[in-house]
């Protein structure tokens, strides 16, 4: 199977948040990881680690986290900045285990593997821009999700991660429940200067 071109799949990524229950085969999931790992990283360090959560044991640790900080906070917060829509959509997506994605990447930092924890983002989060390119080619949904890492030592011990590892983002990966629509962004004009 021939992936699509490049901007065509640039343009059309968008975050899902329903998944069907179809199975995430393991030579895919590799293609993602291995595309995010080439992603730029800061002097190279290539400081990420990815961990494939399909374990129910693992899993559920993971969304019952997930949930009880959605419902701790993150839905309030959420609230003031974002439609009833998206807001009822998020919901159902934290409430129901990441919209029952079938498999969960957990994309951590190596703090030892940089020279400070504030050059951990502009390497994970390439790389995690990379993954979310990368299943969009093959046909799968994903998204960026961070609120699991805002409990760090807890998620840590769900997925088996060393106290040097910072948890980063959480990417529910699957075949999409629904058909999504094109993104909606601003036209680049609209947010591009030159001097």
């Amino acid at each position: 199977m021939s992936e699509p071109p490049f901007f065509d799949v640039a343009l059309s990524q968008r975050a899902c948040r329903s998944f069907t229950d179809e199975q995430v085969p393991a030579e895919d999931v590799t293609r993602m990881i291995e595309a995010a790992t080439h992603a730029p990283s800061a002097e190279n360090s290539q400081p990420w680690k990815f961990v494939v959560v399909r374990s129910p044991a693992a899993r559920a640790a993971v969304d019952d986290l997930t949930r009880r900080i959605w419902e701790g906070g993150g839905r309030a917060h959420a609230e003031k900045s974002v439609t009833p829509r998206l807001l009822a959509e998020v919901d159902r997506f934290f409430g129901g285990g990441y919209g029952g994605a079938p498999v969960l990447i957990v994309v951590a930092g190596d703090s030892r593997a940089v020279l400070s924890p504030d050059l951990l983002p502009s390497s994970i989060y390439p790389a995690v821009q990379n993954l979310l390119l990368a299943a969009a080619a093959l046909g799968y949904g994903s998204s960026m999700t961070t609120l699991a890492t805002h409990a760090a030592a807890p998620l840590r011990a769900a997925v088996g991660l060393a106290d040097h590892m910072v948890p980063m983002a959480v990417i529910p990966i699957g075949r999409p429940a629904r058909t999504l629509g094109p993104p909606r962004r601003k036209p680049a004009s609209d947010v591009t200067r030159e001097c």
